[in-house]
């Protein structure tokens, strides 16, 4: 019960304070305009679309911990962390867009932390599934 909480609670907290610094500080980095945009935005868009529809397969209870089936299909195919992944371009992509100090700073401590989640959650997820986890972790990578 308290998983989802641990997981939403300071996702949604990390990404509004992002969306607020990046707003009241916008273009206060010297990132040119074509670059901020032209990058920006396609990893921003990229990135939800890998988010949630990867959300939408496994269910928005197992996507916030919640015990359920081992995926390996879609981007699962290519990573073991798509969604990790994804939400690190979707940070890296709102840094670049919105050009601000406050903003990146925040975001490369979040960046931080979504590359830490993996090694914490590894362990858990050995315990959950057993052989079939071991044999997928042999050959998928962890980030790309």
């Amino acid at each position: 019960m308290a998983t989802p909480i641990l997981v939403w609670v300071p996702t949604f907290t990390l990404f509004g304070i992002l969306i607020v610094l990046g707003v009241i500080e916008w273009g206060s980095l010297p990132i040119p305009t074509w670059l901020r945009f032209g990058v920006g935005v396609p990893l921003i868009v990229a990135g939800n679309v890998v988010v949630w529809s990867e959300a939408a397969q496994f269910g928005i209870a197992q996507t916030g911990g919640a015990k359920g089936s081992l995926r390996t299909s879609g981007m699962y195919r290519y990573s073991r962390n798509p969604q990790y992944v994804a939400d690190i371009a979707m940070i890296f992509g709102w840094i670049v867009l919105c050009a601000s100090a406050g903003a990146a700073l925040v975001g490369f401590a979040g960046i931080a932390v979504l590359i830490a989640a993996p090694f914490a959650e590894e362990p858990w997820l050995k315990e959950q599934y057993g052989p079939p986890f071991e044999n997928y972790k042999a050959k998928v990578r962890r980030f790309l």
